[in-house]
C-alpha cells in the first residue's frame, strides 16, 4: 500500500505547507449543528453587536479545525494522528474573512515518529491563533496498516 503522506523519515525541522479559505455563513451554521454550538455571539447578529466584538463571530474552534485540516491533507498529511494541540486565541475570525492555515514542523523525533508543528491562522497580516500540534507520522521502516 502507498502512502500518500509524508513518513516521519521525510519531514525536516522548517518544512512548512499554507492553505487559504474564506469564512461563510454556511461555515458558521454547519459548525453550530456539528457541534451543538449555538452561542448567539456567532449565531445572532444583534446579540453580537452588543458585544465587545460589534458584531457576529466564527467559533474558535472552526478556526482551531482548519489546522486540523492541515495536518490531514498537507503536512504531515494524510496518515498522520493528531496527538495534541495548545491554542491561543488572538482575535475574532468574521464572516467574509479570509484565513490562511500555516504549519510549520519545529521538532522531529524519527525514533518516537512524534513531529512538532508551529500552527498558525491569520486573517491578512494579523495572527488571529496561533499555537503548537504533535502528530504522530507514519515511518516508512514500519508503515502504519489501517
Amino acid at each position: 500500500m502507498n502512502h500518500p503522506g509524508f513518513y516521519v523519515e521525510d519531514l525536516e525541522v522548517g518544512a512548512s505547507a499554507s492553505s487559504s479559505r474564506t469564512v461563510s455563513e454556511s461555515d458558521i451554521t454547519k459548525f453550530a449543528e456539528v457541534s451543538g454550538d449555538f452561542n448567539p455571539v456567532h449565531m445572532d447578529e444583534e446579540f453580537a453587536r452588543r458585544t465587545h466584538f460589534g458584531s457576529r463571530i466564527a467559533h474558535g474552534m472552526l478556526t482551531a479545525s482548519f489546522v486540523s485540516a492541515m495536518l490531514a491533507n498537507q503536512l504531515p498529511g494524510p496518515g498522520c494522528i493528531y496527538v495534541s494541540q495548545s491554542l491561543k486565541f488572538k482575535a475574532p475570525v468574521r464572516i467574509g474573512d479570509t484565513v490562511t492555515t500555516r504549519v510549520t514542523v519545529t521538532n522531529v523525533r524519527t525514533s518516537r515518529k512524534l513531529v512538532t508543528l508551529k500552527t498558525e491562522v491569520f486573517v491578512g497580516d494579523a495572527l488571529v491563533l496561533d499555537g503548537e500540534a504533535l502528530a504522530h507520522v507514519p515511518s516508512r521502516a514500519t508503515p502504519e496498516t489501517t
